[in-house]
This record gives C-alpha cells, structure tokens and sequence, in this order.
C-alpha cells in the first residue's frame, strides 16, 4: 500500500462518454492531468461502462505508462462466476482487458447479505488470496454495500482481508440504510484502511439544491464537490477518496483541493452539518446512479434517469423534468409504469432501495391522465 501517493483515487465508473463510447481523447488528457498532478490510484471493474471502463485504462493508461507510475484496482463481480471453475479465467480476461499481469488491488466486489453465500459456496476469497500468493494480486480487498453486522460478519470470516471499500459522504453519514459511520466503526475495529467510494453521491453533491447550495456558498471557498471529498477524506484511517470524474472540468476541481488535502475545519464542517439536515428534509430519491439495476431490468427502464427526473421535479418543481420524461428517458414499454415487479433490480440495487415502489411513485408523478 505504500505505493499509493496520495488519499485520492481517480474511480472509472463515470468517465468522459462520445454517444455510447468512451471519449479517449479526452480521457487521456485527465490521465495526464492526474498523474502529473501527483496522483495514482485508479478503480475499475469489468462491468462499468458494459466493460469499456477496463479497455479505455488499457488504451489510456496502462499502455501509456510504465507499470510503477499507477497503483490499479479491479473488482470480482458475482454475476461473472457461477462455479470455483469460473473465477480463474475471468479474472485472466481482466488483466488482459486492463493490459496488466497483476493488480496492486482485487476487490470482492459490491459485498451484501445476499452474494456473500455464493462468493462463499464458490471459494472466491481463497481464490483471491491464492492468487496474492502468486503475485496476480497485491492486496485483497472487498466493496462492500450492506448493513454494519454484515460487514462485521465477513470481517470476521475472512480476516485476511486488507482494505474495504464503502460508501461514504456527509449525507449517508448516519443514514439508517446505508450507515456509512457504523460501518467505518466495523473498519476500524478490524483495523482495515477504508477507501472511499461514492464521497458525492453520484454527483448530488456537487449539484445542491438551492438552499444548501447558499449554505456553502457563504464559506466563500471551494466548489461543492470539494467539502463533500474533504469531508470523507478527513477521517482518521481512510485510505483513498475515489471521484468518479467524467470531465476535464471536473479532474481539474478535485486536483485543485486535493493536491495539497486540508480536513475541513470547525467553520466548514458546521455548513456541511446544515447541509446534511436540508437534505434530510427533502426525502429525496438516495439513488447514486451506479446502474446496476438496468442491466438487468427485463424491461429495459432506466431506473436511475427517472429517480433522477423525480429528485429534479421536487427540487426545482421544473417542467423540463415532464419533457425529458416523456422524450429522452422513455419510450414504448420502458415506462416506469411498465415495471412488471419481478424484482430483479432489488435484489442487485447497492443503496436496497424500495424500487418497485418508488416506481410506482414516479408513474403517479409523470403519468397523469391529461385533463
């Protein structure tokens, strides 16, 4: 771990798009910027992007640079394995995907109750620490999305584990689902180094609301994406803050305030503290945007863009939120009316939202009878 230089991570879940491609051109630019800034963490995993997350750090990193200029992360995921048997030739598809021959972190990826049965039944821990011992894996680690006595669970099990990866921002701080301070207290305990994923909330953190927005507006200081990555980055024994930046724009606001990384201070982390109670108050849609659950979705809805069109609705109360409804997110059976409740999307959502419900919600909102 002690070729990780700074405590921030360049996460590759949400990277510059050209239609359904990766824009490399401009990708390789924020690799560029990044390393040169002095950072050199990068995360991946085989199903972001439908695996062109893995291709674009090949082509535009590892390719690019000599194998000591980065620290690379990738993720066993379980819907890539249904035996032991499995595990070995997906993880060799990924190196080869990543153009590495090891990575310095392998995560079991996106941990719950309900997969860690069958990463169990499979071996795939031993399999993971079979491979360290080989010298594919560096350091074995694990994503993790569940509730404290599940993490508490699998810490225990396998105390081998090095790092844990979990969601962690000011506004799931102590939120009753996510507990993200319960489940840092699990990591502390066990003494793993925490990385940090999700620090703005797939983004609704760095695009407030108007009132919380004036809250932090007052510090006459960052952006609001840099007290959210602040926040997370300032607790004792985190590791990494990962951002899953998706323009140069954006790359160039995080180096900007992490390059030389300050906690916040008293002044600052009251205005955050405000921030975390507007929020709370809205009862806004907790969805991060992560799209695990289209994937799946027989129905092909595109369950995040419509929680989002939902929260913007509440928000903003704007009328362009029915436009893109009916026009962009939509389309002949792909209505969030259309859900035929199998429950697919339930059963992989990392954030254990009501969707079927919240579906039903979002019909009543956008599906009005015209008068």
């Amino acid at each position: 771990m002690d070729r990780i230089k700074k405590n921030f991570g360049f996460g590759c879940m949400r990277l510059p798009m050209s239609g359904d491609e990766v824009d490399k051109v401009q990708m390789c630019q924020m690799v560029d910027a990044f390393l040169e800034a002095g950072f050199n963490y990068f995360d991946t995993a085989h199903g972001y992007l439908q695996g062109k997350s893995e291709t674009a750090l090949r082509d535009c990193l590892t390719s690019r640079y000599p194998r000591d200029r980065y620290v690379l992360t990738d993720k066993l995921t379980g819907s890539y394995f249904k035996t032991e048997a499995d595990i070995r030739p997906f993880f060799q598809r990924q190196l080869e995907a990543c153009g590495v021959e090891y990575f310095d972190f392998y995560l079991m990826h996106s941990q719950h109750a309900g997969n860690f049965g069958h990463f169990r039944d499979c071996r795939a821990y031993e399999t993971a620490f079979a491979l360290k011992a080989e010298g594919k894996i560096r350091h074995v680690g694990i994503s993790f999305h569940d509730r404290a006595e599940v993490l508490e669970e699998i810490l225990t099990t396998y105390p081998q584990i090095e790092v844990v990866q979990i969601q962690f921002n000011y506004v799931d701080y102590d939120d009753p689902g996510v507990q993200s301070r319960l489940c840092y207290e699990v990591c502390r305990r066990h003494n793993k180094p925490v990385l940090v994923m999700e620090p703005v909330k797939g983004g609704h953190l760095s695009n407030l609301p108007p009132q919380a927005k004036a809250v932090l507006d007052e510090l006459h200081g960052g952006s609001p994406a840099s007290y959210a990555i602040r926040f997370a980055a300032g607790f004792e024994g985190i590791l990494m803050v990962l951002s899953g930046m998706s323009t140069p724009e954006q790359m160039q606001d995080n180096i900007a305030f992490m390059k030389d990384f300050q906690p916040l201070d008293p002044q600052e982390r009251a205005a955050v503290d405000r921030v975390q109670a507007i929020f709370h108050g809205m009862h806004l849609i907790p969805c991060t945007s992560c799209r695990y659950c289209v994937d799946g979705c027989p129905q092909h809805i595109a369950i995040p863009n419509l929680f989002a069109l939902m929260n913007t609705k509440q928000l903003y109360h704007d009328w362009n939120a029915d436009f893109y409804y009916e026009a962009v997110h939509t389309g002949p059976g792909r209505k969030a009316s259309d859900c035929i409740r199998c429950g697919q999307c339930e059963r992989i959502c990392p954030q254990h939202l009501p969707i079927r419900q919240l579906l039903v919600d979002v019909a009543k909102e956008f599906e009005k009878p015209q008068a």
